[in-house]
């Protein structure tokens, strides 16, 4: 699925209703603006709770608010508790990752921003991302027709594409959000599982790359 480029591509392992995500989007956006011309940032998606039916339960929860409250600690962004007071919410992600697919395939130089437009949505305007409406205003704000998306959007091909997609993240190791691997000539090499600080994951790509 991902070619050895020319020049070093660095894949972005995420999930758009992922807390580290939220917080770590960022450094990614940074690291590419740093690098401009000299890396390409790749985003793939992997399965958090997709296709989820169940609303959460209260131990659940409370794993969130603990997880979102970490998140806030480490990178001073805001959230939307009042979140926790939906009695019914089903945390099912597979829409907002649809979209993003779809982002990536119509306009791929907007898929991190975009990302980061639905990170925003969710965490800090309490928007339900399984809400396709949601999602067309969302992606309509980046110039993208709503008739094109709707119809990628609602097409089985992208539902399987999707789902192949999660199985190749998995495959490549990608047990948790965010990890970052870089495509190098013998396959894509992890730099980083988890929330890491713009400097150590700039570090990190550096020492890859002087080792090829």
């Amino acid at each position: 699925m991902v070619p050895v480029p020319n020049s070093p591509t660095l894949i972005y392992v995420t999930n758009p209703m992922c807390a580290w995500c939220y917080g770590f989007t960022a450094v990614v956006r940074r690291l590419r603006a740093l690098w401009q011309g000299r890396l390409n940032v790749q985003v793939l998606l992997g399965d958090l709770n997709a296709y989820a039916e169940e609303p959460l339960l209260p131990e659940e929860k409370e794993r969130l608010a603990v997880s979102w409250h970490r998140v806030q600690e480490r990178t001073f962004l805001p959230f939307d508790y009042r979140f926790f007071k939906q009695s019914a919410f089903v945390y099912d992600t597979e829409p907002a990752c649809r979209a993003i697919l779809c982002v990536r395939l119509l306009r791929p130089v907007l898929t991190l921003e975009v990302l980061r437009a639905l990170h925003s949505a969710f965490y800090v305007d309490g928007l339900d991302l399984k809400n396709t409406d949601v999602l067309v205003r969302i992606v309509s704000m980046f110039g993208i027709s709503e008739n094109l998306f709707l119809a990628l959007f609602e097409s089985d091909e992208i539902k399987q594409q999707l789902e192949d997609e999660f199985g190749y993240v998995d495959d490549m190791g990608a047990t948790s959000f965010p990890s970052v691997f870089l495509v190098t000539e013998h396959g894509a090499e992890k730099l980083s599982h988890g929330f890491c600080e713009l400097h150590e994951l700039e570090q990190r790509l550096l020492q890859v790359m002087s080792e090829q």
